[in-house]
């Protein structure tokens, strides 16, 4: 004996259906839903002043390894014709508008570590550690001799 479902049971069904369809949509837009990256552009703070410093863009070579270099400086620190006299490197008395600092920089668990990172008003090169905070908006560079806890940490704020 076949039996109807009637309307009310059609309705029932086709909701069943779409619940369980946003349900599976949802699922796997998480799964595509990417980790933040330090890659973007990023405001850095001045260490003496706690002024806005610099623009840097920190780019993927493709092979997951990181790069950053100044886009600008900001307010006072905006000196287009500036170089960096004190560098040691090829570097030295190129324009630091432009010029990479950060280098080598590889995903290590939730950090990036394993590269440098220039210090263009002393010329000093140091190895660097970079984490996100504060949901990818945030993130705290440190720049060390040796071991991490011979160094001083920034914290650089996301760009829109």
């Amino acid at each position: 004996m076949t039996r109807s479902i009637g309307r009310r049971g059609a309705r029932l069904m086709l909701g069943a259906l779409g619940a369980l369809g946003a349900l599976g949509a949802f699922i796997a837009a998480s799964a595509f839903a990417q980790t933040p990256t330090p890659v973007g552009t990023w405001q850095t703070i001045d260490d003496q002043s706690g002024k806005p410093k610099a623009i840097i863009q920190i780019v993927d070579d493709g092979s997951g390894q990181l790069s950053g270099k100044v886009v600008r400086g900001i307010g006072e620190f905006d000196q287009p014709e500036k170089r960096c006299t004190a560098c040691t490197d090829d570097r030295r008395d190129q324009l630091i508008k432009g010029m990479t600092i950060i280098t080598g920089m590889r995903q290590n668990g939730d950090a990036w570590d394993g590269g440098q990172i220039l210090d263009p008003e002393h010329g000093k090169l140091y190895k660097c550690k970079m984490k996100l905070e504060d949901g990818g908006q945030k993130l705290v560079v440190r720049g060390y001799v040796g071991v991490s806890l011979l160094g001083r940490s920034q914290t650089w704020v996301r760009q829109q």
